[in-house]
């Protein structure tokens, strides 16, 4: 079932369930309908813009590029749109973890190169908003990694990120990858996926070195990026969403 229901209580929504089932033996068909179940899905939950799928970045603390990829959630939502078939806000929309209508945005979104940091206040609503039902995507754009796996320790301390296998569904929800590719070089470490889970529901993706975010920029941005780099940053995008809205 889609595990929205926690956030949609605490917004006074009614929860809406809706089984996978038969949704997840389709995707691994590759079903012409495919865009159409997605449609529906979405029809039935309320998101901040309305009907519509929205990704909500994260300000914080830190001294941090919090507000990178400044291109990169607009080109992302419109693939989105345009090879899934549900419908979304036109670009990201900024939030702060403290900010009242934090529930109404069940994918959260944070890149950054530099240092992130977490008010204990912050801390505790990050860990009540994944443990209800939320799902944060985080993209290492360089240099975020010490930070961010520092401040995850302080929101799960009994947990950890934990490598994520290249057959696992975020790699082949949607389109067939054969793991989360590589799109910058950064130090030339292998690029590699890593997840938190509660109560065996994947809550936080983390990109380690590939640098999705990037993949994704106008190419104005980042010229080098070939056709080829630019089309698997927008196949993982486009996964990571599909698995967060039917998991």
């Amino acid at each position: 079932m889609i595990r929205l229901c926690g956030l949609l209580d605490d917004i006074g929504v009614q929860p809406i369930t809706f089984n996978v089932d038969v949704l997840g033996y389709v995707i691994r068909l590759k079903a012409i309908f495919l865009p159409v179940i997605f449609s529906l899905i979405l029809i039935g939950l309320t998101y901040g813009t309305g009907e519509k799928f929205v990704v909500a970045q994260i300000r914080y603390g830190g001294g941090g590029d919090w507000y990178g990829d400044q291109t990169a959630v607009s080109t992302w939502l419109k693939f989105l749109r345009s090879r899934v078939g549900i419908e979304t806000a036109r670009d990201r929309i900024i939030i702060k973890l403290t900010d009242r209508d934090l529930y109404q945005y069940p994918f959260l979104y944070l890149v950054g190169h530099g240092n992130v940091r977490f008010s204990a206040k912050e801390v505790e609503l990050l860990r009540s908003y994944l443990m209800r039902g939320g799902f944060m995507f985080v993209n290492d754009d360089y240099g975020l990694d010490k930070s961010f796996r520092r401040e995850m320790k302080r929101v799960f301390p009994d947990r950890s990120l934990e490598p994520i296998p290249n057959n696992h569904d975020i790699y082949h929800c949607f389109y067939d990858l054969s793991g989360l590719p590589k799109i910058h070089e950064h130090d030339g470490e292998p690029a590699q996926g890593f997840g938190v889970f509660h109560e065996g529901r994947m809550v936080v993706f983390y990109a380690y070195s590939a640098d999705i975010g990037d993949g994704l920029e106008d190419q104005k941005i980042h010229p080098d990026d070939s056709p080829t780099l630019r089309e698997l940053a927008a196949k993982m995008a486009i996964n990571i969403s599909v698995y967060a809205l039917t998991h």
